[in-house]
């Protein structure tokens, strides 16, 4: 490290290496918090988790026993180790308890006082924090297994939904109903992220190996489907068009929303180019064995063979029109 700053002094490194260099440190030296633990409440598995963003305070958990626990994580004893506690549940008591497995827990991006859960019973509910009681129920005909609300949206409320059918489903909370339907996949859709820099641009990840970009505006179809050979391969390839050689369960956009990451079945992770669609080759796998895998952005952007730049014109001109900030536009 010390190196590393005299030759950044001497004007030898570029700024960024170093701060790339000791977020590689600080991330592959995290380890369990040995001074903090949780109050235990779930009785099986804790499939999701949600921490709200507002205060960073309070947090849910959603159980495989369809129990859902509000915890409270502030050290109330100042002490160096304490339990956070749980402030209240939605058990197997309570009327409103989902049946089955809670398979998504969500706040409400801008407050707290609502909170939204998804679950096997094949419902997502929407909750009143402060009564811990449900202003809103969705019914679907399939499993639900993922939603997700925008974090930055201001013109819409909308709720995306993926479920065991091949169609992603839109949930508006102001009108109480399911209005609009994407379709594309061929399976059924595992997990949904709305993009935190457009509120419009929606990801979906399915059970086909594919992993879509919405612009939710349109009807025309999907803007991209992500290709983990960038278009290199013939089509008659059967990975072509596939972000992952197995099912992709998982996906997440970077805070600055300009990055799309992806896991699979096939024991990848991959990272994505969002405005492109590009498959940035940053992000490679371990094999079952691997106990810890960490990104760390590069500093330069890699050189085309046959071009030094990437000009205008590579872009998906769908994400041009789409990512307007006129309404008007696209």
């Amino acid at each position: 490290m010390l190196g590393f700053l005299l030759a950044r002094q001497a004007g030898l490194e570029d700024p960024l290496r170093l701060r790339r260099v000791e977020s590689t440190r600080r991330v592959l030296g995290l380890e369990l918090n040995k001074d903090r633990d949780i109050e235990r409440i779930h009785c099986n598995g804790v499939n999701t988790l949600d921490i709200e963003p507002v205060e960073g305070r309070y947090m849910l958990s959603g159980g495989s026993d369809g129990v859902i626990v509000l915890y409270d994580l502030e050290n109330y004893s100042r002490q160096p180790y304490y339990t956070c506690k749980a402030l209240c549940s939605v058990d197997r008591n309570h009327p409103d308890v989902h049946k089955y497995s809670v398979e998504t827990v969500q706040w409400y991006p801008h407050d707290t006082g609502m909170f939204t859960s998804s679950s096997f019973d094949k419902t997502l509910k929407v909750w009143d924090t402060n009564t811990l009681q449900t202003a809103d129920v969705f019914n679907f005909e399939e499993t639900v297994y993922s939603h997700h609300m925008s974090p930055v949206a201001t013109k819409h409320a909308l709720v995306a939904v993926g479920t065991r059918g091949p169609r992603v489903q839109l949930c508006d909370l102001k009108s109480g109903s399911c209005c609009h339907i994407l379709q594309g996949h061929r399976q059924e859709v595992l997990a949904v992220s709305w993009s935190p820099r457009y509120e419009y641009i929606l990801a979906t990840a399915s059970a086909d190996n594919r992993v879509k970009l919405w612009d939710v505006r349109r009807a025309s179809g999907c803007l991209i489907t992500l290709d983990q050979h960038n278009g290199k391969n013939s089509q008659a390839v059967e990975s072509a068009n596939t972000a992952h050689n197995g099912k992709v369960n998982g996906l997440c956009f970077t805070s600055d929303g300009l990055h799309l990451l992806t896991v699979g079945t096939d024991n990848r992770m991959r990272l994505w180019n969002s405005s492109s669609g590009e498959n940035t080759l940053e992000l490679y796998s371990g094999s079952r064995d691997c106990n810890i895998l960490a990104w760390v952005p590069s500093l330069y952007e890699p050189l085309h063979d046959d071009d030094e730049t990437t000009s205008k014109s590579q872009l998906n001109q769908a994400f041009e029109d789409a990512w307007s900030s006129s309404d008007e536009e696209g």
